[in-house]
């Protein structure tokens, strides 16, 4: 996905259609004179639908629509014929997307399985006519019912998304490197920061023709969860994903330090992020020797207690470095 064609956010104002108004009419023919009421029921107006495809990975589709506007409904008929209900307009989306109020910002629906359907805003309902209104004491209802108008509302479409296992790290982590290795993905590589602007999805292939999702998190930077960087921007999609591994470079000052600085951002952004299963990879552990990849094990392991204790694996994404072996511990969390 290029950057121009990844959309994660748009806005749209969704007008339903008006309901059908109910018919208030009385039988009549050659034979009757005096018949009683048989006016139809009007038709609904349209909803406007969200519709989950799992070939669909961005709102690109939406971002230049953005008036959505569903059918009415048609009147109801003599001879107790209803009106025809007014078209539904069917949005497809991408799974994971989230709709919200673009007034209050609450959450309203989310789509996650193909093929799910959602009325996102109803159509109005169609007036009955005057049939309906029958009863022993009253014989000849003279009345029906308007349909209801339909409803305009603004409404806010946000991806999240859906993935196995989320590459969190600062830029030049190597992330994008991992990536391209593991799985048939190609995001753009190259050695300056915020080379990823967009989320990159992979799908890794595992032993015995298993396989899990993998996507790559632009970077994120000190201060990501105040709109720094374009880390904010970003953040929402680490919710959606089983497993976050975290990556830092082996080159960095201070591997723990780094590492907390990370947490700290996702746990500002959804103090429910620190829940999720982690691991840690340590990566372009090619440029050290054993003897320095043995005293840097020594000194995670002493540093790393309490809230701050996790698994971590030195991998190289250039030499294939325990890239097996991370994929074993990767699908191990996952199941």
């Amino acid at each position: 996905m290029s950057d121009t064609n990844f959309v994660d956010y748009v806005k749209i104002c969704c007008r339903t259609g008006k309901g059908g108004a109910g018919s208030m009419h009385f039988h009549r023919d050659k034979f009757t004179a005096m018949g009683g009421p048989d006016g139809g029921n009007g038709g609904r107006g349209g909803h406007i639908i969200l519709k989950g495809n799992k070939q669909l990975w961005t709102l690109i589709h939406l971002k230049y629509r953005k008036h959505i506007i569903a059918e009415e409904g048609t009147g109801g008929t003599s001879s107790n014929s209803s009106g025809k209900q007014g078209k539904d307009e069917i949005l497809e989306v991408p799974l994971g997307t989230i709709a919200r109020d673009a007034e209050t910002g609450e959450i309203e629906c989310e789509i996650t399985e193909d093929g799910q359907e959602i009325i996102l805003v109803a159509g109005g309902r169609g007036g009955l006519g005057n049939a309906n209104f029958k009863s022993s004491t009253l014989q000849s209802p003279r009345y029906a019912q308007p349909g209801e108008p339909g409803k305009m509302e603004w409404k806010i479409l946000e991806l999240k998304v859906l993935a196995d296992v989320g590459l969190v790290g600062f830029p030049n982590a190597g992330k994008s490197t991992l990536l391209s290795v593991v799985s048939a993905a190609k995001p753009e590589i190259a050695n300056y920061p915020f080379t990823t602007l967009v989320p990159n999805l992979g799908i890794v292939k595992y032993r015995d023709y298993k396989s899990f999702v993998m996507a790559d998190i632009p970077g994120i930077i000190e201060g990501a969860h105040e709109g720094k960087g374009i880390g904010l921007r970003f953040l929402r999609h680490i919710e959606r994903n089983s497993t976050l591994l975290f990556m830092i470079s082996c080159d960095t000052n201070d591997i723990i330090e780094e590492y907390k600085i990370l947490l700290n951002e996702l746990k500002q952004f959804n103090p429910q992020l620190i829940d999720k299963k982690r691991l840690l990879a340590i990566t372009k552990s090619d440029l050290m020797d054993e003897e320095l990849e043995e005293e840097m094990r020594k000194d995670l392991n002493k540093r790393m207690k309490g809230k701050n204790k996790i698994p971590f694996i030195f991998i190289s994404s250039a030499t294939g470095k325990n890239i097996m072996q991370l994929k074993d511990m990767l699908w191990e969390q996952l199941n």
